[in-house]
C-alpha cells in the first residue's frame, strides 16, 4: 500500500513532464508574445523528423512566410516508414516485408510533396534525408564510426534506402546525419530554423534538436547563427479536447506554466487555418488512425518555445552549491519543503544542476527516502568545441536504489569516479567533467520509474560550463 501511494504521489508531482492535471491559466498564456514576423527574403528552414509534423506544427508559419517573400525550405529526417499500426489502418494488410516498409516511406513521401504544394512550396523546396524513422536517437546515442551502424530492427536495413533521397546509401551513423545537417545548413544559410522540441516525448523529436545543436556549434562562425524556434507535437495528454477545433487557441502544456520557457505564438488567419487544415489531410497514410490527434493541432495559432541555456559556474569545494533551477541557495534538509512554490519542476528544485570544481552534478528531489523501487536513467551529452562530437562520450548512466551503472554509448565504464549521494528525500549525482570530455557545454535529460513503470521524463536542457 505505501509503494502504491508513493506511485500515485510520483505520478502526481510528474517532475516537468507533459501530463495535463489542471485547467489552463488562461490568462498567463494570452499575455505570450507573438513570433517575429518574417522579412522579404529572409530563409526559413523548417526541420521536421518526419512527414506531417511540418503541416501539424508550421503550417501557417509557411504560409506566412511564403506571403511575406520569405524562402521555405523543408527538411526531413526521416521518410516516416515505422509507423505500422498507421499503414495497416491505411492499406488494411499487415506490412512486415523489408520492401513493404520502403513502400511506407515513398507513400508518406509523396504526401508530404501534396501537403506542401497545398501551402505554396514545390519539390524543390523538400529534403528528404531518410534516416531510420524510430532510429535516430538510437544513432544519436550509441552509433558513430567506430562500431558498425545501426541496424533497424523491422527493417533490417543500415543505410539509407531511397534512390531519390540526396543520402541515398549513406550508412546509419551519427557523422552521416550530421553531415547531411551541416550541408542543409551551408547550401541554405538560413536566418530562422524550425525544429522538434527538446521535451517532446518521441524520440525522432528528440533526436533531431540534439542533433541540430551539435551542427550549430560546429558551424559557430562559419555562417551567421540562425534563431532557432523548437515546436511541440508529442505531450501527454495534449493537445486537449481532440479533434478539429478551429476556434480554440493552441495553448502550451499546462505543465510548463510558471517555466523559464519563452513561448511565442503565430497567430493564423481564417485563410491560413483553412489551408492548415487542408494540408494534414493530404496525409491520408496517418489521418485514417490519427486524424483525431492531428487535427487538433489545427487551431487559432501555433507555438514555438525553448528553455534558455543555463550557465553553471564552478564553486569552491567548501563553499554552499547554488543549483541552477532550483529556487534558492539550500541546505539538503529543507530544501525539498521550500522550493514548491512554482509549477515547473526545475523552478521548484524538483530537479537542479550545479558545477562544483570538476564536477557536474544533477540533483533530484523526491517525495520521501529513495528507495530500491525508484529508478533514474540519465543521459549526458558533452560537446566541445576543440573535439569532434563523434569522439565525445555519450553518457548514460542508470540508477537503481543505490547502486548504479555507468555507460559511454554501449561501453560499461569502470572505475569512471560517478558518484551517487542519498538523503532524506533527495539523491545527488556526481559526474567528472573529464568523464564527460571537458565540455563547454553539456546536453542532459533524465527519466524516472517506479519499478519498471516509467513515472516522467525532463527534457533535454543545454546547460554551459565554465
Amino acid at each position: 500500500m505505501r509503494n502504491r501511494k508513493f506511485l500515485i504521489f510520483l505520478l502526481f508531482l510528474s517532475l516537468s513532464g507533459c501530463v495535463t492535471v489542471k485547467k489552463p491559466d488562461l490568462a498567463r498564456w494570452k499575455a505570450l508574445p507573438a513570433l517575429e514576423s518574417f522579412k522579404k527574403d529572409e530563409r526559413i528552414l523548417i526541420l521536421a523528423p518526419h512527414p506531417d509534423d511540418e503541416a501539424i506544427a508550421c503550417a501557417g508559419v509557411i504560409q506566412e512566410a511564403l506571403s511575406s517573400g520569405a524562402k521555405v525550405k523543408v527538411a526531413y529526417l526521416t521518410n516516416g516508414d515505422h509507423n505500422e499500426l498507421a499503414f495497416i489502418v491505411y492499406e488494411k494488410r499487415i506490412t512486415v516485408r523489408q520492401g513493404e516498409f520502403i513502400h511506407m516511406g515513398q507513400v508518406r513521401r509523396k504526401e508530404a510533396v501534396k501537403a506542401m504544394e497545398s501551402l505554396g512550396l514545390s519539390e524543390n523546396d523538400l529534403v528528404f534525408l531518410g534516416y531510420p524513422d524510430f532510429g535516430t536517437f538510437e544513432i544519436f546515442c550509441n552509433y558513430w564510426r567506430t562500431q558498425r551502424p545501426f541496424r533497424d530492427r523491422l527493417t533490417r536495413i543500415s543505410y539509407v534506402p531511397y534512390k531519390n533521397n540526396p543520402s541515398y546509401g549513406a550508412p546509419y551513423y551519427g557523422e552521416s546525419i550530421l553531415n547531411d545537417l551541416v550541408n542543409q545548413i551551408l547550401d541554405f544559410k538560413p536566418d530562422k530554423i524550425f525544429v522538434s522540441h527538446p521535451f517532446d516525448v518521441n524520440v525522432d523529436h528528440k533526436s533531431l534538436y540534439l542533433f541540430l545543436q551539435v551542427v550549430l556549434s560546429d558551424l559557430e562562425g562559419k555562417v551567421p547563427k540562425p534563431k532557432v524556434y523548437p515546436y511541440l507535437v508529442h505531450c501527454v495528454g495534449w493537445p486537449k479536447p481532440r479533434h478539429y477545433h478551429p476556434e480554440l487557441e493552441l495553448y502550451p502544456p499546462d505543465k510548463f506554466i510558471g517555466s523559464k520557457i519563452n513561448w511565442q505564438r503565430f497567430n493564423l488567419s481564417f485563410k491560413q487555418l483553412d489551408k492548415k487544415h487542408e494540408s494534414v489531410l493530404f496525409y491520408k497514410s496517418q489521418t485514417q488512425s490519427s486524424a483525431f490527434y492531428l487535427l487538433s493541432f489545427a487551431r487559432e495559432n501555433e507555438l514555438f518555445g525553448d528553455y534558455p541555456a543555463l550557465e553553471l559556474a564552478p564553486k569552491p569545494k567548501d563553499s554552499l552549491i547554488s543549483y541552477l533551477g532550483a529556487s534558492k541557495i539550500f541546505s539538503a534538509p529543507q530544501y525539498a519543503q521550500d522550493s514548491r512554490d512554482s509549477d515547473a519542476a526545475e523552478d521548484k528544485g524538483l530537479v537542479s544542476y550545479a558545477q562544483e570544481n570538476n564536477y557536474f552534478i544533477i540533483r533530484l528531489d523526491t517525495p520521501k527516502q529513495p528507495g530500491s523501487r525508484l529508478k533514474v536513467m540519465f543521459y549526458i551529452f558533452g560537446y566541445a568545441k576543440d573535439t569532434a562530437f563523434a569522439r565525445m562520450p555519450k553518457i548514460r548512466i542508470i540508477t537503481a536504489g543505490r547502486k548504479f551503472k555507468v555507460f559511454s554509448a554501449k561501453d560499461k565504464v569502470v572505475n569512471s569516479g560517478v558518484r551517487l549521494d542519498f538523503g532524506k528525500d533527495y539523491l545527488i549525482l556526481r559526474v567528472p567533467l573529464k568523464l564527460l570530455g571537458g565540455p563547454d557545454y553539456l546536453l542532459t535529460s533524465l527519466k524516472v520509474y517506479h519499478g519498471n513503470l516509467p513515472v516522467d521524463a525532463i527534457g533535454y536542457r543545454k546547460i554551459k560550463i565554465k
